[in-house]
C-alpha cells in the first residue's frame, strides 16, 4: 500500500468478507497512519492483532509485540559499551526477547466479541 485510499480500499474489501480478521505488520507506514486504521477496522467490525502498543491504546483490539520499553532498557548497555570504545559493527545485533500482549475491552465490546478468559490472563495489560 503506498496511500491512505489504499488502506481504505483494502480494508473495505476485507470488510465484506465473511469471518475475516486483519493482522497489521509492523512497519512506520502503518504506524503513520495507525489512526485510519483502527478507524477503518472499527467502522467494517474486523477483529485486528496490531504490532505495537499504540495502536490498541487508541482503540485497537489487541496488541501482540516487542516489549519497547525492554528494548530501549536493554539499549543502554550498548550505549554504555559504545562511550568505552567498542565499535558499534562490532556489536552483534540484538532481538527483542520479551513480548506483550495487550487487549483492549472496549473495542472487544464495540466489536461485539467476548474475549476467553484464558486470553484475558495471559495479557500484560488489559485496557477497559
Amino acid at each position: 500500500m503506498h496511500s491512505a485510499k489504499d488502506i481504505e480500499a483494502a480494508i473495505a474489501n476485507l470488510g465484506k468478507k465473511p469471518n475475516a480478521a486483519l493482522v497489521v505488520a509492523s512497519d512506520t507506514f502503518n504506524t503513520v497512519h495507525s489512526e485510519l486504521i483502527v478507524e477503518l477496522v472499527a467502522c467494517y467490525r474486523l477483529p485486528t492483532v496490531y504490532p505495537l502498543l499504540h495502536f490498541a491504546k487508541i482503540g485497537g483490539l489487541m496488541s501482540y509485540g516487542p516489549d519497547t520499553a525492554d528494548t530501549v532498557r536493554r539499549s543502554a548497555s550498548y550505549v554504555d559499551r559504545i562511550l568505552k570504545g567498542e565499535k558499534p559493527a562490532e556489536l552483534p545485533v540484538q532481538a527483542p526477547t520479551r513480548y506483550a500482549l495487550t487487549i483492549n475491552l472496549n473495542a472487544a465490546k464495540t466489536l461485539g466479541l467476548e474475549v476467553p478468559t484464558s486470553l484475558l490472563q495471559r495479557a500484560d495489560e488489559i485496557i477497559e
